[in-house]
C-alpha cells in the first residue's frame, strides 16, 4: 500500500513538472530556413522565425541565425539580442512593420534591444523597417533597411530618456525618411555612425525632444539630407551630396557642423527659422545654391 502511494506521488510530481520543462525558456536560441517553430529552438532543432524563437528565449537572451534565410517580422516586448552577423539573416516585411520594439514590463529593468546583421526588405509595401515605441536602449548594427513605405527607422517614444545607436547601417530607397524621430514625451539621445542614408524623402529627420549626433556617414540622393525641427543635431565628418536640400534647420532647431563635405546639392544649407552653426572647417561648395550658416562655433 505504501509502495503504491509512493509511486502515485512520484508520477504526480513528474506530471506537474513536465509542463514547466516544456515551457522553459533558453538563454540562447537558433533559427534556420529549414527549421520549424514547433521545435525548442535549440541548435540541433532550430525554429523557423524570429517570432517563434522569441517566445522560447529568456529575457536578456539571444537569438542567432544558422543560415541565410528570411525569418519574418517580429514584435519585441522584452530585452533581447537578435544577432545574424555573417549569416545574412533577413526579414521580408511586405505589408507590415519589420520589427516593432515595445518593451514596457516593469520587471524588465534593462529594456534593451540589440539587432545585428539583419536585412529588412519592405518589398515596396512594408510599413516601417524598425518601429521603436518603448525601450531604454536600442542598438541597430550592420544591416540594411530597404523599400518601406514609411520610415526606415521610426522612433516614436512617449516617455523616458531612450538611448538609440545606429551603426554601420544602409537605409535606402524608402518612401518616407531614412531615420525619423517623432517624440511626444521624454528625450531621445540618438547616435548614428558609419552609415549610409540614401534615396529617402529625408535622410535624417528630427522633431522635438531629440538630441542627435551623426558622424562619418554618407547622406546622399534624398529630397532633404538632414533636417532638425525643435531639436539638436551635431553633424561631423559626413558627406552630404546629391540631395535637393543638404542641411535644413527649421523653427527651434540647432544644427552644428564639423568637418563635413556638403556638395552637389540643389541647396547646400537652408535655415528656415533654426540655427546652422559651423566650426569653420566645413567644405560647402559645388551646390546650385550653397547657402550660408547663421553663426560660427567657438573653438576652445
Amino acid at each position: 500500500m505504501r509502495k503504491f502511494g509512493f509511486k502515485t506521488f512520484v508520477l504526480t510530481v513528474i506530471a506537474l513538472a513536465l509542463p514547466l520543462l516544456v515551457s522553459a525558456q533558453a538563454t540562447r536560441t537558433w533559427v534556420s530556413g529549414v527549421g520549424d517553430d514547433v521545435n525548442p529552438c535549440s541548435r540541433t532543432a532550430p525554429c523557423k522565425t524570429f517570432a517563434g524563437a522569441i517566445s522560447k528565449t529568456a529575457t536578456n537572451g539571444e537569438i542567432n541565425c544558422l543560415d541565410p534565410a528570411g525569418y519574418g517580422a517580429v514584435t519585441v516586448t522584452k530585452s533581447i539580442t537578435i544577432d545574424c552577423e555573417d549569416t545574412q539573416g533577413s526579414i521580408l516585411s511586405a505589408g507590415t512593420n519589420g520589427v516593432i520594439v515595445n518593451i514596457t514590463s516593469v520587471t524588465d529593468t534593462k529594456k534593451a534591444f540589440k539587432l545585428r546583421g539583419v536585412t529588412i526588405n519592405g518589398a515596396g509595401t512594408g510599413i516601417n523597417g524598425i518601429r521603436i515605441l518603448s525601450a531604454n536602449s536600442v542598438n541597430i548594427e550592420d544591416g540594411v533597411i530597404d523599400g518601406v513605405t514609411q520610415h526606415g527607422i521610426s522612433i516614436e517614444t512617449t516617455s523616458g530618456t531612450p538611448k538609440i545607436v545606429v551603426d554601420r547601417m544602409s537605409i535606402r530607397s524608402n518612401t518616407g525618411n531614412g531615420i525619423n524621430a517623432f517624440i511626444t514625451g521624454g528625450t531621445v539621445n540618438l547616435a548614428i555612425t558609419d552609415s549610409k542614408l540614401s534615396t529617402n524623402a529625408t535622410g535624417l529627420s528630427l522633431s522635438s525632444n531629440t538630441k542627435a549626433v551623426i558622424k562619418t556617414s554618407t547622406i546622399a540622393n534624398n529630397t532633404t539630407g538632414v533636417v532638425a525641427f525643435q531639436s539638436d543635431l551635431n553633424v561631423s565628418n559626413c558627406v552630404i551630396s546629391g540631395n535637393t536640400t543638404g542641411v535644413s534647420s527649421l523653427t527651434g532647431g540647432t544644427i552644428r557642423l564639423f568637418e563635413n563635405i556638403i556638395t552637389s546639392n540643389g541647396t547646400g544649407l537652408s535655415s528656415g527659422g533654426g540655427a546652422i552653426l559651423s566650426s569653420n572647417n566645413n567644405q560647402v561648395d559645388g551646390n546650385t545654391t550653397n547657402g550660408t550658416v547663421t553663426g560660427f562655433l567657438t573653438n576652445t
